[in-house]
C-alpha cells in the first residue's frame, strides 16, 4: 500500500470506529455463523485509551494465515453484547516490498484501528472478507495508560550505543547479518540534543521468536533510504544485553519501559513521540508517519 492510501484508510478505520453497528447481533452470533471459527492471533497487546492500533493474524484449521485484502473488525463490551463500533482493517506487508520475505510462512498481518475512550476488556472479531468464511475472536485488554511511552510524552534520551562509542565493532551493536551499519550511526541521546527528527526501532532480528515480529529492522532500513537526505535520523537498538537473551534485558530497553519487542517510535525535533508501532510495521505505515512528521 502506498503511503497516502494507508494514510486514507487509517482516517477511515477511525471514523468507522465511531458509527458502526450489527444490526442488532450480538458478538458472539457473529462469531458462529457459518464457516471456521477460530482464536485471533494478535501483533499487538499494549492498548491504552485514545487511538488504539491493533495487529492480528488469522490462521485456519489448516494452521495457515489468511491474506486476504480487508477484514471486517466488530468491537464489544463482551461476547454476549452487540458491537458498539465496526472497522475495517487492511493487509499490510512485513517485509519490504519487492524482496522475499524470510520470516517463514508470515509475510502479513491485519492492521485495524479504534478509537476507545475508556479503559476495559474489549472483545474483537475479525472476518475476512471473501473466500470460505472464517472468523476469529480476541480481547483487547486496555489500560488508562500504555506500559510504553505514549505518543506526545517526551522520548527517554537513552545514551544508545553507537559505532563510534564502540570502536566499529558491529557484533556488539547488532544481531543483524549483514550489520546494518546506517542504523548505528547516532545515539537517541545525541539525536534529541541535536533537535534533529529520527525513528527508533528496539529489535532483535536474530533472536525474535513471535510469529508477528517480522523483519521490522529490515523495514526501517529500507524506508532509511527515502528519507535519510531530508533530515531523519534512523536508529537501531538491540534489546538484550550483550545481545545474549541469557543475560536479560539491556538498560535501554528498561529505560524506554518496552514490555514487548520490536518497538518503532518516530520521534519529532521537539523530542516528542509522534507515532509509535507495537510489533511489526509496513513500510507503508512507517513511510506514511515519517511523512507526517515532515510535514509539521
Amino acid at each position: 500500500m502506498n503511503p497516502a492510501g494507508t494514510v486514507a484508510l487509517l482516517a477511515a478505520l477511525i471514523v468507522a470506529a465511531g458509527c458502526g453497528s450489527s444490526g442488532g447481533t450480538t458478538l458472539e452470533s457473529l462469531w458462529k455463523q457459518p464457516g471456521e471459527n477460530v482464536g485471533l492471533v494478535a501483533g499487538t497487546s499494549d492498548y491504552a485509551a485514545g487511538s488504539v492500533r491493533v495487529s492480528f493474524l488469522v490462521i485456519g484449521h489448516d494452521g495457515r494465515p489468511v491474506n486476504r485484502p480487508q477484514a471486517r473488525l466488530w468491537l464489544a463490551r463482551s461476547r454476549k453484547d452487540k458491537p458498539f463500533a465496526s472497522a475495517t482493517a487492511s493487509l499490510e506487508s512485513i517485509g519490504i516490498p519487492g524482496h522475499p520475505n524470510d520470516s517463514g510462512d508470515v509475510s502479513h498481518l491485519y492492521v485495524g484501528r479504534f478509537r476507545l475512550a475508556k479503559p476495559g476488556r474489549y472483545w474483537l472479531l475479525a472476518q475476512p472478507i471473501g473466500g470460505t468464511p472464517i472468523q476469529a475472536l480476541g480481547t483487547l485488554d486496555v489500560k488508562a495508560r500504555s506500559h510504553s511511552p505514549a505518543i506526545g510524552a517526551r522520548a527517554y534520551p537513552s545514551r544508545t550505543p553507537t559505532l563510534a562509542s564502540m570502536g566499529g565493532r558491529t557484533a556488539l551493536l547488532t544481531t543483524r547479518i549483514p550489520p546494518d551499519r546506517a542504523l548505528v550511526r547516532y545515539s537517541v541521546a545525541d539525536s534529541l540534543a541535536a533537535h534533529v527528527p529520527f525513528v527508533v526501532v528496539f529489535a532483535t532480528p536474530k533472536f525474535c521468536e513471535s510469529r508477528t515480529c517480522g523483519p521490522v529492522v529490515d523495514v526501517v532500513d529500507s524506508v532509511r533510504t527515502r528519507f535519510a537526505a531530508k533530515g531523519v535520523r534512523f536508529i537501531h537498538v538491540e534489546i538484550y544485553r550483550a545481545n545474549n537473551p541469557q543475560n536479560g534485558l539491556n538498560r535501554w530497553v528498561r529505560e524506554w519501559r518496552l514490555p514487548s519487542e520490536p518497538w518503532t517510535f518516530v520521534v519529532g525535533r521537539d523530542g516528542r513521540i509522534k507515532a509509535k508501532f507495537e510489533g511489526s510495521v509496513s513500510s507503508g505505515e512507517l513511510t506514511a508517519a515519517v511523512r507526517i512528521l515532515l510535514h509539521h
